[in-house]
């Protein structure tokens, strides 16, 4: 399933260079790949390429089939005649190179997209029949998420809880009244779409034909305004008043004494497994096409979950509950057969979920700089020595610091025990000496956060959890990218068998 020991980046579009506010599918997408294939690395992971919603983070977005506007690449719209270079190159899109500003994105970008998609729609036969057959064969989540959307607008972005009843409720009488009413408006939503995948699909065969696979992430939550929980109520622990009646989020534990609230609705697991599944299966399924491998996140919640009253302010109430266990997986495997997947199993660790991880047959993750956490109960697992090669390795993810960074942030004890442990001696070179430890140890698949290929600090890293502002906005300069490190880390990949 995962390449014998080999190796990749964990670098998400919207950190890739770009002179238009955000990284895009576009030529700084390929040039990645071009740098990776030259460093030797056999994956390119990233974050959920989905729309993002209030905050900006991809785990919190508004429908988990979707694509990100955002990551639609200006010039190549422009090499096939939809927009002109004039209508976008002097937009000031108010950030900084190293820098997104979502603010600016949300005001400006669909200006421009919104010429592009009225030339497509007014375009050839050819390009209406193709955009007609990836309507058909997405009509699953497109109809519900480009009517959600058109929505969402008329309603100057309110929550669809706020919505007149009718509405509010799905009712479908009432939703044939609008799709007649906004058809313009949501052609536009459904263009965007056929765009995204347009371009993504360009960029996966490309990355694929270079020898690079692409792993992607499934958030295991969606979030309250979504289009999954208006258009599927059922399937969520909700009252009648499409209220959510338990909220998601972890306990109170070493790293914080009130725990995590998170606030996604919780699945109503009774209603998926009358359908053996078949929510579940379809998105897996899907993502699986999306991307060449798919890392789920919170593997740990289909074993047990937390479970907070709605409207506590902190994650201290809440208590645990069962999850549908391993007969998810076999009604996925029994309806699409196996997938390539990693099972996010960090976090609050019981016998329970490292049973399910091993009746999955998935590889499972470890984190470098837990292994040195001494408010982790689980510390020692997260040691190189005791890796079993069914794994896929990092020095963090994205909810962690950069290594520089981790050095400053972490308490002094911890930071005393790593550089004993791996006999560190110079501080500029900390960076490269965690990740050759990662290399060199028995892990199937390591990945290296791109931050940490540069030695930045904390203030790069792409997301502190519980924390809002500043959060999903790093993007590497143009050029940091060079003939000079990618020939270094291809050093490092021979020398430890990773090529």
């Amino acid at each position: 399933m995962i390449r014998l020991r080999s190796s990749g980046v964990l670098m998400h579009l919207s950190s890739l260079p770009s002179p238009h506010g955000v990284g895009t599918m576009g030529q700084s997408a390929r040039e990645f790949v071009d740098f990776l294939v030259k460093a030797g690395q056999s994956y390119w992971q990233i974050l959920p390429v989905c729309p993002t919603s209030y905050g900006d983070s991809p785990y919190q977005s508004f429908s988990t089939f979707a694509g990100n506007p955002y990551f639609i690449d200006l010039d190549e719209l422009a090499k096939e005649g939809l927009i002109e270079k004039a209508e976008y190159e002097g937009i000031d899109w108010e950030s900084t190179p190293g820098r997104v500003n979502y603010g600016a994105l949300y005001n400006k970008r669909y200006q421009v997209l919104e010429k592009a998609a009225k030339r497509f729609l007014a375009g050839s036969a050819q390009k209406i029949q193709a955009f007609d057959g990836f309507c058909r064969e997405n009509a699953f989540w497109l109809d519900d998420y480009a009517l959600f959307m058109t929505l969402k607008g008329a309603n100057d972005g309110a929550s669809w809880l706020a919505w007149e009843g009718p509405l509010k409720y799905h009712d479908e009488k009432t939703l044939r009244d609008v799709e007649e009413r906004y058809a313009q408006k949501i052609a536009f939503w459904k263009v965007l779409q056929y765009l995204f995948f347009h371009q993504w699909n360009a960029l996966r065969t490309y990355a694929n034909e270079k020898g690079v696979d692409i792993i992607g992430d499934l958030p295991f939550y969606v979030a309250l305004d979504s289009v999954d929980v208006w258009a599927h109520p059922e399937l969520f622990q909700l009252d009648e008043e499409r209220q959510p009646i338990k909220v998601a989020g972890c306990p109170p534990d070493g790293f914080s004494a009130t725990g995590q609230l998170w606030g996604n609705p919780l699945f109503a697991w009774e209603e998926h497994s009358k359908t053996d599944y078949a929510w579940w299966i379809r998105r897996i399924g899907y993502l699986c096409k999306v991307y060449n491998v798919l890392r789920i996140d919170h593997f740990r919640g289909f074993d047990s979950y937390y479970a907070i009253p709605y409207g506590d302010t902190d994650a201290s109430g809440g208590c645990w509950r069962e999850g549908p266990g391993i007969k998810l997986f076999r009604a996925m495997e029994a309806a699409i057969g196996p997938q390539r997947i990693i099972a996010e199993d960090l976090g609050f660790m019981t016998q329970s979920v490292r049973d399910l991880l091993r009746e999955s047959g998935f590889p499972g993750m470890k984190v470098l700089e837990f292994a040195f956490d001494r408010r982790d109960d689980n510390n020692s697992d997260y040691l190189p020595y005791n890796y079993k090669p069914h794994c896929v390795a990092y020095v963090g993810t994205h909810d962690n610091d950069t290594i520089q960074g981790w050095f400053v942030s972490a308490g002094a004890e911890d930071t005393a025990y790593a550089k004993e442990y791996l006999r560190l001696e110079d501080a500029s070179n900390y960076h490269w000496d965690m990740m050759r430890a990662l290399w060199e140890s028995v892990a199937e698949l390591t990945i290296v956060q791109a931050q940490d290929l540069f030695g930045l600090g904390s203030e790069c890293r792409m997301n502190t959890p519980s924390t809002l502002g500043s959060n999903w906005t790093w993007r590497t300069l143009p050029g940091s990218l060079d003939e000079a490190l990618a020939e270094k880390m291809r050093h490092y990949m021979e020398l430890y068998g990773r090529i």
